[in-house]
């Protein structure tokens, strides 16, 4: 009858009939045998079937594919107009194989391009005339069909092809076979090549070869994931996988093309006069949507495993620099950070401690307390700018091995006391010259820093060369002549490690003299590293006694909810001639001459109270004998009153007085504290008196294991915003 199908099998069990059977209702074909899978996933029957050279799973086939079939078009559901680009990107997969052969090759430059277009015209005109040639001559429908049931399961091209259907299949074996000794020609050495260069390191065993070149290893292994694919027996399923690569491929060559261009990098000169970087851009677009079009879940996974590969190659590999383009675009964002920097002065909320680290290398070129980097690491809470610099004394040209040995150890401790960083070493006749010049040109632009830390110089007594301290000195002056902050460790050689950890204890702040709040921020900051996790913070504050001792408390407490800082607060109360040498400084800062004059005009018995010792001699203050120097030969009250020193030494007097009477209250209550962060004063006018000013920060922080002197710059102001 017309219309009905030609009944050319014999008989067979019909499926149990159900709602919306798709043929046997409207007489299109038979019925389904139940040892036989639909290729309509609404049947959900699947057929196991033994191959060579295992069992193929999930291999959808048609009810007319079996032997005697129907001979009807069926066509796939959603074979209609939809691209397929698994299918076709094969064909212009070739497009590298000359880039790929580059070392073989007498004239790169010349060859590559020529050959590239070339082979991309030829290839283009053939499958794209073959397209053509196959839709004049075949009807849609039958090359939709995906079985080739119209044509009794055949080829539709061996039907056309003259003068055998065998014409087609040995081309096609030939065509694969061609195409494949392609890969395993190019591939190898591509592999090779990159083993070679170490930009992977496990794939190092096969930059190796035959005598003559031939990457042997690289060839096995490029013929394991051949075989793979060869046992995968499923185009549909090898084919997406394929297109990932060779589209990631092609995406990351325009990517490069395009970002090179963009950052114009003087090593970027393309030959080719008509390229432009929007051609790059075009096709790296391109490719990315057609990842997704293929697979999007294979794109996903493509990128993912692409991602890794690079943190892996940045992490351990890549020994050889070969200028990767995110590096280049690094330096065009530092170059563009820089530059905004620049625009204007930095906001209160956004300060941070940009620290200079100044460390001292012995003969070896050896750091001398790595301790101090260490605590610089326990800062790095701060995200701030952190410079690691030294100074080596002498010429450039008779030193400049040795700076480099001492920057190379510098870098070596940077990266086991896991500080980020730059390091920086100079030359200078002396060490003071040295030291101003890294303070004055450390830093590039709006990147510099606003902190120093250093180094107590321990053992100044006894130094014989007095140089020593002085430098210390003219440090401190230095830096409070650029508004710097400093940061002074005091018995750095105690300090924790990175390695410590501190189970209880307590982090105490004695804050004599306000300073912006920067006494506060460093505990802060010191409690995010795991060290000193477990350490409570306390604050000291110091009050006279006709201050409001309770209310001083309750506002300070306060403060420090409103800093978002939590911490104990106590009042130490103290007579105002015992502070009053600390203040001094700060008093000059914020009032005129004449009126600090006036303030601090002492009467008689404040005089022979700061004078005199208490009673029970002198072993009981404890001062030293540089101290007592300046109180005189013996410790009774006639000497002292009739060696009344001059107003000059008076003030000495008073400094040390202070600093008995401050070392005694710290001890007594932070004698057990990990940490001990004090205000730091200023340096003396007059170098005369830098001795006398050694000894007072000696005398201060006497019997204590661990001190932070703390001076700030005048420009770090800790806010409730900040």
């Amino acid at each position: 009858m017309p219309g009905s199908r030609p009944s050319r099998q014999p008989p067979v069990s019909p499926l149990p009939s159900r709602p919306n059977a798709p043929f046997p209702e409207r007489g299109r074909g038979p019925a389904l045998s139940s040892d036989c899978c639909n290729y309509y996933p609404f049947l959900r029957l699947i057929l196991e079937q033994p191959r060579i050279p295992g069992q193929v799973g999930k291999r959808w086939r048609d009810a007319g594919s079996r032997p005697g079939g129907t001979g009807a078009a069926w066509p796939p559901p959603g074979s209609g107009s939809a691209p397929r680009p698994p299918w076709h990107l094969r064909l212009s997969a070739g497009i590298m194989a000359g880039s790929n052969r580059s070392g073989d090759l007498r004239d790169a430059q010349k060859s590559i391009p020529t050959g590239t277009i070339l082979a991309i015209a030829t290839t283009s005109a053939v499958y794209i005339s073959s397209v053509v040639l196959f839709g004049a001559c075949i009807e849609g429908v039958v090359l939709r069909d995906k079985f080739g049931e119209a044509v009794n399961g055949n080829l539709v091209v061996g039907t056309l092809a003259w003068p055998s259907p065998w014409v087609i299949v040995i081309g096609s074996f030939f065509s694969t076979c061609g195409a494949g000794l392609q890969s395993l020609t190019g591939a190898p050495r591509l592999l090779q090549a990159i083993s070679r260069d170490g930009i992977v390191p496990f794939l190092r065993v096969f930059g190796h070869g035959k005598a003559n070149g031939e990457p042997t290893w690289a060839l096995l292994l490029t013929a394991c994931i051949c075989e793979i694919g060869i046992l995968i027996a499923s185009l549909d399923e090898v084919a997406p996988i394929l297109s990932m690569f060779f589209l990631m491929c092609y995406m990351f060559v325009n990517l490069a093309c395009a970002v090179q261009t963009l950052l114009r990098t003087p090593n970027w000169r393309p030959r080719f006069r008509y390229y432009h970087w929007t051609l790059s851009f075009l096709g790296m677009s391109l490719c990315l949507a057609l990842m997704f079009i293929c697979s999007w879940y294979y794109a996903l996974v493509a990128m993912l495993i692409a991602g890794l590969i690079y943190k892996y190659i940045e992490y351990r590999g890549a020994e050889k620099e070969w200028g990767d383009g995110i590096r280049g675009l690094s330096l065009s964002a530092a170059r563009y950070a820089l530059l905004r920097l620049e625009e204007g002065p930095p906001h209160t909320k956004n300060w941070r401690p940009q620290l200079l680290v100044l460390v001292r290398a012995d003969q070896e070129q050896n750091v001398v307390h790595p301790q101090l980097l260490s605590f610089t690491s326990q800062l790095k809470a701060g995200k701030g700018l952190t410079i690691v610099a030294s100074v080596l004394e002498g010429t450039f040209l008779d030193n400049h091995p040795q700076a480099q040995r001492a920057e190379e150890s510098i870098r070596r401790l940077m990266e086991a006391e896991k500080v980020k960083g730059f390091c920086q070493v100079v030359i200078s006749s002396n060490l003071r010259d040295g030291m101003s010049h890294l303070i004055q040109s450390s830093g590039l632009g709006g990147l510099q820093h606003n902190t120093v830390l250093v180094g107590w110089p321990r053992g100044w007594r006894q130094e014989e060369d007095h140089q020593t301290w002085r430098n210390f000195i003219e440090l401190v002056r230095e830096t409070t002549a650029g508004h710097l902050a400093l940061l002074v460790a005091k018995n750095v050689a105690m300090f924790p490690g990175n390695q410590e950890r501190f189970s209880e204890g307590h982090i105490d702040v004695w804050w004599i003299v306000h300073d912006g709040g920067m006494l506060m921020l460093l505990p802060f900051l010191l409690r995010h590293h795991k060290v000193w996790r477990k350490c409570k913070m306390r604050i000291f504050t110091v009050a006279q006694m006709d201050d409001n001792s309770i209310q001083m408390k309750k506002d300070l407490t306060t403060f420090l909810y409103h800093l978002r800082i939590t911490a104990e607060v106590e009042v130490v109360e103290m007579h105002e001639s015992d502070i009053s040498a600390y203040t001094y400084e700060k008093t000059l800062v914020m009032e005129q001459r004449s009126q600090i004059l006036k303030q601090m005009h002492l009467t008689k018995n404040e005089r022979e109270r700061e004078v005199r010792p208490p009673v029970g001699s002198c072993p009981r203050i404890g001062l030293p004998l540089r101290a007592q120097s300046l109180l005189g030969a013996g410790c009774t009250r006639p000497l002292l009153t009739r060696a009344v020193p001059p107003p000059r030494n008076q003030s000495n007097v008073r400094r040390m007085h202070t600093a008995v009477k401050l070392n005694e209250v710290i001890v007594k209550k932070s004698q057990d504290a990990k940490l001990v962060l004090l205000n730091m004063p200023g340096p003396p006018r007059n170098r005369k008196g830098d001795e006398n000013y050694m000894e007072f920060l000696e005398v201060l922080t006497e019997h204590l294991d661990r001190v932070l002197l703390v001076r700030g710059g005048g420009r770090e102001v800790i806010t409730i915003y900040s």
